[in-house]
């Protein structure tokens, strides 16, 4: 019995489950996009700090926030702080790389398995055309001064 418990968590039994669990992959998936988007926007803005306050006199005061709080430090002591914290958020965006790329490779292997195909609905196809001459939607807003 413990035996075929096992085995149902490896091997799913429907395709119900299998629709399940690829849709949790593919949720995993666009977590690790969205993640990688922010740190490398994250990096972006140390990056546009390091840039503004390197030419800056070392000596200049500098506030940066910690922890919620904002903090009085000299440029001498902030500049290498920024650095470091870049070189992490680096560091963890190639981390997040790699696993994106093993859970891509998860996923093909996963559609390969079961025979997934990605198709278009047919409404969305069809929509398209239409679409094209009436894709202007606007709001209808009347006179400035005619609330009489």
């Amino acid at each position: 019995m413990a035996g075929r418990a096992e085995t149902e968590r490896r091997e799913p039994v429907n395709e119900q489950i299998v629709a399940n669990m690829y849709a949790s992959m593919r949720s995993e998936l666009n977590q690790i996009y969205s993640k990688i988007t922010e740190l490398e926007m994250e990096a972006s803005e140390h990056s546009l700090v390091i840039n503004a306050i390197k030419p800056l006199d070392p000596s200049r005061k500098c506030f940066r926030m910690i922890g919620g709080v904002l903090v009085e430090r000299t440029i001498s002591e902030v500049l290498p702080a920024v650095q470091r914290n870049k070189e992490g958020i680096e560091e963890v965006i190639a981390r997040l790389n790699e696993a994106l790329a093993a859970k891509k490779q998860e996923i093909s292997d996963f559609e390969a398995k079961y025979k997934i195909r990605i198709r278009k609905p047919e409404s969305e196809s069809k929509d398209d055309g239409n679409r094209k001459e009436g894709s202007a939607q606007g709001v209808l807003v009347g006179p400035a001064g005619s609330s009489e």
